[in-house]
């Protein structure tokens, strides 16, 4: 495998010492540099001094859980992907997992997957961060690619990485229909193999939003795609 990123920083939570010392080989091997945490406090302390630019993080951790993690970081202002890992499967672990963070892996999981899907999001991190100090803007909706920034009608919201880039290229392609595959290919990857339905749920977190306030600006057009458009252009 290609690796997009070969300095990029890891960070692994995990409490099985097995499962941390296989994730950590396999990432090393795929040439990013690793740390390892066993608790959520580790976790936030090694986010603060390593600064992962993807953080894969358990579950069910001693001290509290990884959601719990996840939040505390997007208080402080910490936008990391996270890449939940779990035994949980169930499809409201799973919204609620993917509502949080930026991708929801079950255990077991094979291992080249996980590195495919690490490799996507540091991918799309990596092209935001890499990006001009541009500010796009679409009716009363802005972001500035820089700052990873967004407003409505001076608002702020906040968005995961993985909301972040939907919705960039939306504005990208404001008016225009995108279908649910070009969607997959340019904002998860063309190595994505995981649940095509992902995009409803990115969709419908994005709604709630970005559109709390009117117009509403994310329509689905039946049988065809997405689209980023006032009402009255439809």
């Amino acid at each position: 495998m290609t690796v997009e990123a070969p300095t990029a920083r890891v960070l692994v939570v995990d409490d099985e010492p097995n499962i941390a010392e296989l994730l950590s080989a396999a990432l090393s091997f795929e040439g990013y540099q690793v740390s390892v945490a066993s608790t959520g406090t580790e976790a936030l302390d090694l986010v603060r001094s390593f600064r992962p630019n993807l953080v894969m993080l358990d579950v069910m951790l001693p001290d509290f859980d990884g959601k719990e993690v996840c939040r505390r970081l997007r208080q402080e202002g910490e936008h990391v992907p996270i890449v939940f890992l779990t035994a949980r499967d169930t499809t409201q672990d799973k919204v609620e997992g993917l509502s949080l963070g930026d991708d929801y892996v079950t255990k077991p999981f094979s291992v080249e997957e996980l590195m495919a899907r690490v490799g996507a999001i540091l991918r799309r991190a990596g092209e935001v961060a890499r990006a001009d100090s541009a500010t796009m803007r679409f009716a009363d909706l802005t972001m500035h690619v820089d700052t990873h920034e967004v407003w409505r009608q001076e608002h702020p919201i906040d968005l995961t990485a993985t909301e972040f880039n939907l919705l960039r290229y939306l504005l990208e392609n404001a008016r225009r229909v995108i279908s649910k595959s070009e969607l997959l290919d340019h904002v998860w990857g063309y190595g994505f193999h995981g649940d095509p339905n992902i995009v409803e749920t990115y969709i419908s977190y994005l709604r709630k939003k970005v559109d709390t306030l009117e117009p509403a600006l994310i329509h689905t057009i039946r049988r065809v795609g997405y689209t980023l458009r006032l009402p009255r252009e439809g």
